[in-house]
């Protein structure tokens, strides 16, 4: 994949934006996902909705949460649960939908799904910023 130094760095502003969002957790699909977040430095509250069996006990867990970061993947069944979750949660907890837009415009739509993040990992550490 061709990465740019301009995608390198907004994607280092993307996770220090995530960090700076209290009152939120963001949720990925799946451990592979959470660790591609991680290894790019990102400390936040983070859960694996796939760690949950099932909707309702995934919205048990997160319903001390203000605000849910969905950060799911583009593919067909990463849109699936994105209209699950909002359609099951809209009403309980405010739905931020806008990280994952910001994610497909710094990638230019190259990354499909979150775990592929940790391409800009291995990247990082051959580029000097």
């Amino acid at each position: 994949m061709n990465v740019t130094e301009s995608e390198i760095i907004k994607i280092h502003n993307f996770i220090d934006l995530l960090n700076s969002k209290k009152d939120s957790i963001v949720v990925v699909e799946g451990k592979r996902d959470a660790s591609a977040l991680k290894k790019l430095g990102y400390y936040g509250k983070l859960c694996e909705f796939h760690s949950f069996k099932g909707l309702i006990n995934f919205a048990d867990s997160i319903a001390s949460y203000k605000n849910l970061i969905v950060l799911f993947d583009g593919d067909r069944k990463g849109k699936y649960l994105t209209s699950k979750i909002i359609s099951r949660l809209e009403h309980r907890i405010r739905i931020d939908l806008s990280f994952k837009r910001k994610l497909v415009t710094i990638t230019k739509g190259k990354i499909r799904h979150i775990e592929d993040l940790s391409t800009y990992t291995r990247l990082d550490r051959f580029t000097v910023l």
